[in-house]
């Protein structure tokens, strides 16, 4: 069965998510400041991608996943540019929450706001994109995580995977058994690492900063 018109279905969940963000980037740029626009446009981009894609994988038992995970992912191209822009709005949100610590007032605490949420956001994303990659070269190779049952692995089974890496930087009570699976678990951990070492880190220290200054 061909997968292309399934692609396209998934390009249109990107093309639409990113159309909403872009609109709610016009909205924040004409009743606040442009220079949230684009990290309010990327929060909410990020967030109707996640939801949406979640609504549609989420509820799926083992045999729908084995159906349907390789026309879940966009294609590898895609994915990785996706997770490009991830990993820099993160470092876009760091940025914010810098500018907002020199800031008093009501717009330190929105901007502070927006920086946590954007760094959220693409800490999520990261992690749903590799739930698809993982599910999309289990049942592309037959198989390469054990999972420790009989029956077949869901997408909630790869969710497990995915936010366990992206959380511990390595594996649980699942052996990765497949040499393209355990290449990509060293890219996302990598990725993971730059997320949760650097960004998140940052984050916390920047906005520990901010607080003590507003109690100032």
């Amino acid at each position: 069965m061909s997968t292309r018109p399934v692609h396209r279905r998934v390009l249109f969940r990107l093309a639409v998510s990113a159309l909403v963000g872009i609109a709610a980037g016009v909205v924040v740029q004409a009743l606040w400041r442009a220079e949230a626009a684009g990290v309010a446009g990327w929060i909410v981009t990020a967030a109707v991608y996640c939801l949406w894609t979640w609504a549609i994988i989420g509820r799926l038992d083992g045999a729908a996943t084995r159906a349907h995970a390789t026309e879940e992912d966009p294609g590898r191209g895609y994915g990785d540019v996706i997770l490009l822009f991830a990993a820099l709005a993160s470092l876009v949100g760091v940025g914010v929450l810098l500018a907002a610590g020199s800031q008093t007032g009501p717009s330190s605490i929105v901007e502070t706001g927006l920086g946590l949420l954007c760094v959220a956001s693409s800490w999520f994303l990261v992690h749903v994109v590799f739930t698809i990659r993982y599910a999309q070269l289990y049942y592309e190779n037959g198989g390469g995580v054990d999972f420790n049952q009989s029956e077949d692995p869901d997408f909630r089974d790869f969710a497990y995977l995915s936010f366990t890496l992206g959380m511990t930087y390595q594996v649980s009570d699942t052996d990765i058994t497949d040499r393209t699976i355990r290449h990509t678990v060293l890219r996302h951990t990598l990725l993971s690492y730059l997320l949760g070492a650097v960004v998140l880190a940052s984050t916390v220290n920047l906005v520990a900063s901010i607080a003590s200054n507003s109690g100032h």
